[in-house]
């Protein structure tokens, strides 16, 4: 498969994630703030806010392909932090929920790595990243 088609599905595939992830959050402000609440964050509202409005403007850059390696660090450092401040040592007391939390705390850590290589690949042609640079369509 070329190599713009493979980059715009991995920006597609990523976005999935946040961008509704993002409006979830801010649609459930209240459910947000009581999640972070539970993890012990200080100013949950604030971080409620913050993380809702993160995930979906980071989304949509990653969605669109604008900003492309910069929103992909920033996403990778936020799905590390968020694999273990949400999920490691989650659970404990229930083998169930313990597992459930470890294989969300390796999820997240492999998103992190796809947006390590979406910062190191770029957007790809088939972006506004693309578009500005003038990257014309690949020839293999």
């Amino acid at each position: 498969m070329p190599r713009n088609a493979l980059l715009l599905i991995s920006r597609l595939l990523l976005a999935a994630l946040f961008v509704p992830s993002g409006f979830q959050a801010l649609a459930n402000i209240a459910g947000t703030t009581s999640y972070f609440a539970g993890l012990g964050l200080p100013l949950p509202t604030i971080v409620a806010w913050g993380t809702g409005l993160f995930e979906l403007i980071a989304g949509l850059l990653i969605l669109v392909g604008f900003l492309t390696r910069i929103a992909a660090l920033l996403l990778a450092a936020f799905s590390i932090a968020a694999a273990f401040i949400g999920h490691y040592g989650q659970g404990a007391d229930d083998a169930t929920l313990a597992f459930m939390h470890q294989q969300m705390l390796m999820k997240d850590i492999a998103i992190a790595g796809g947006f390590l290589a979406l910062a190191m690949a770029g957007a790809g042609a088939w972006s506004a990243d693309g578009r500005g640079a003038g990257i014309g369509a690949e020839v293999t």
